[in-house]
């Protein structure tokens, strides 16, 4: 089969939509990528997968804003139809984004069948726009906020597909941690880093007791523009940091990791419960429906994480926490644990399943009306047959 992936350029996007790809070619599918100039740049992602841009526009703006935005729809709408006509995709697999906004038009414009993988707790905007004619939606958690009742039975509960090499580290044991050894810290602000963690995280640190401050070890992501400051100050602590404006190896970084800070973006929050990483999560506080307060409920609710609002993140209060869950061995092993429980290591396996199966729903045709192939295909309950 072939099968068109499009994600919009964020990590968020992007690193599932890798995975999927990934598991879809070892099964000997043909994939081709649809995303903006950001998703085509991010190094080390879509290794010998066709990679198309197409024109995206972003709402907001004023009325100037909103014309434009429907010119970039309309022009990336046009392309998209172009390339599937040349490539003849089975499916149509959407990640969220603007980007992913006009190839899943031109996907139902041309009768093929699209599947909507939302990674986040709360249903994204481009994926609400385009849920009633999406075969099934793949879905990271149980509950998903803004999914309207009538599309619910499409809702497929999948995970969140995170590589491979974080996934294997949830069937391996917790690095080896007790009252002496190295205590190794994860800072990570998702893709574009987080100038709030460079802040407070290296002042919260130093405020920790002796028996732990003297035996850390950090491995931080930061942004360009705040490395440097984060650098010296780690320094005048005399804490041993690792420093990094993005991390590419992070199998190799969660894998040393005793204990993860960062923000709680889908992708994070996969790769903690897959890897079994207990976690301080601190959310955005302006994303998007504030979705990553829901995203961090899962695994705060099971124990394998502490959620503080940005508004209260003070490096007293990260002390606190951090010695909470680092003082007692056994009791951050449990972390762990319990970040484990709730993982979903093979979301990549299932999405593909699902994308198969969804491939399989409606012959693509070369032009007529937009329908939706829900309709054109009588589905079973969940969206797909069986």
């Amino acid at each position: 089969m072939n099968f068109v992936l499009a994600a919009g350029g964020t990590g968020g996007h992007m690193i599932p939509a890798h995975a999927l790809a990934a598991e879809l070619r070892r099964r000997g599918h043909g994939v081709l990528l649809i995303t903006d100039d950001r998703g085509a740049r991010f190094p080390g992602l879509f290794d010998k997968v066709p990679i198309h841009i197409l024109p995206a526009g972003r709402l907001g703006g004023g009325p100037i804003g909103w014309l434009k935005a429907l010119n970039a729809v309309v022009r990336g709408r046009a392309e998209a139809k172009n390339i599937y006509r040349q490539h003849r995709p089975d499916a149509v697999v959407g990640f969220g984004g603007y980007p992913a906004f006009p190839a899943l038009l031109a996907a139902s414009a041309l009768h093929i069948p699209t599947l909507l993988h939302e990674q986040n707790a709360v249903l994204g905007r481009v994926n609400r726009l385009l849920a009633g004619d999406a075969v099934a939606i793949g879905t990271a958690y149980e509950e998903v906020e803004r999914l309207k009742p009538r599309y619910r039975g499409k809702a497929v509960v999948i995970g969140n597909p995170v590589r491979d090499d974080i996934a294997r580290l949830g069937e391996m044991p917790f690095p080896d941690f007790d009252e002496y050894s190295p205590f190794k810290i994860l800072v990570t602000g998702g893709s574009q880093g987080a100038t709030v963690l460079g802040e407070v995280v290296p002042e919260g640190l130093g405020l920790l007791g002796p028996s732990l401050r003297h035996r850390l070890q950090v491995v931080q992501q930061c942004r360009p523009d705040d490395i440097e400051r984060v650098r010296a100050r780690y320094a005048e602590l005399g804490i041993p940091a690792e420093l990094l404006t993005y991390i590419e190896d992070m199998g190799a970084k969660y894998a040393d990791a005793h204990l993860v800070i960062g923000r709680a973006g889908a992708s994070t929050i996969a790769e903690l419960t897959a890897a079994g990483r207990p976690a301080i999560l601190i959310p955005f506080a302006a994303a998007t429906d504030d979705h990553q307060t829901a995203n961090a409920r899962e695994i705060t609710a099971a124990g394998g994480a502490r959620t503080i609002q940005q508004s209260a993140f003070t490096p007293d209060v990260l002390a606190r926490q951090i010695e909470a869950m680092a003082g007692d061995p056994v009791a951050l092993n449990n972390a762990a644990q319990r970040a484990l429980s709730v993982g979903r290591p093979h979301a990549a396996r299932d999405l593909a399943d699902l994308a198969e199966r969804v491939a399989g729903t409606v012959a693509p045709i070369e032009v007529g009306p937009a329908t939706s192939p829900l309709a054109a295909a009588s589905l079973a309950v969940g969206g797909v047959p069986a």
